[in-house]
Order: structure tokens, then C-alpha cells, then sequence
């Protein structure tokens, strides 16, 4: 199974945080398709303090890029478009990352499921949400 990281992981592994460390343990035993995006990288590296940044460049590096392509970003577009003409909240990162996970059949590991769940993609939560 594939599976591509949100930004919550990071920062959580960053932070030391158990039930992220217990994730992304599990992940790395289970698998070797663990993927990562621009959108996640810029979120994660955003913010913290220098040795929560290493921490994360140092997993960002140990994971596989992959990059959105042209038919996955018009399928964010018009994902965000249809849920915020429903009135549901939409944010360009999440929508970007969860058509990234739509075209490659790959499952969002997150803290915050319920983020990625309007967009209609698997979704692997743990943790307490934000």
C-alpha cells in the first residue's frame, strides 16, 4: 500500500510526539512506499524550531518525492471549487495533497481526517486531531 504523509506527521515526529513516532514506526516496517510533496515540505519546514526543521529534513529525506501533475491539479481545482460552492471549507494545501493521493492510489496519513475526507480519498488517521 502507498501512502503519502501530511504535514501533521511531520511536525509530530519533529516534536517527539508518541502517537506520531508509533505511526510512522509502523509505516516504515510495513512499507518502503512512503511519499512525501512540495505542499507537505513547505507546511512542515514552515515553522519550528532549527532542531524540529532538521528532524524533519532528515525524514523528508528518507521518503519519495512525487510531484502533482496537471490532471491532478485541474482535480484539485475543481474539488475545492465543488466543496466550497457546498459551503464546506477548502484549503489549496489539502485540496492539492489529497488529489495528489487521488492519482496515485495512495492513502493520507494524518492526525486531522477529517481534513482530507470531503475530498473522497483514503485517509489513515491516528492520534488526537487539531
Amino acid at each position: 500500500m502507498a501512502y503519502l504523509l501530511d504535514t501533521t506527521l511531520l511536525i509530530d515526529y519533529s516534536k517527539g510526539h508518541a502517537d506520531g513516532m508509533r505511526m510512522l514506526d509502523r509505516l516504515f516496517e510495513e512499507t518502503g512506499l512512503l511519499y512525501t510533496c512540495d505542499v507537505v515540505a513547505c507546511e512542515a519546514l514552515s515553522g519550528g524550531v532549527p532542531r524540529e526543521r532538521i528532524a524533519i529534513t532528515r525524514l523528508l529525506d528518507a521518503l519519495e518525492y512525487v510531484a502533482i501533475d496537471p490532471g491532478g491539479a485541474r482535480h484539485a481545482g475543481d474539488s475545492r471549487r465543488e466543496l466550497r460552492e457546498a459551503g464546506r471549507r477548502s484549503p489549496l494545501g489539502d485540496s492539492l495533497i489529497a488529489a495528489l493521493a487521488w492519482g496515485m492510489d495512495a492513502t493520507i496519513v494524518t492526525r486531522n481526517p477529517r481534513d482530507f475526507e470531503p475530498f473522497g480519498v483514503k485517509v489513515l488517521g491516528y492520534g488526537e486531531p487539531v
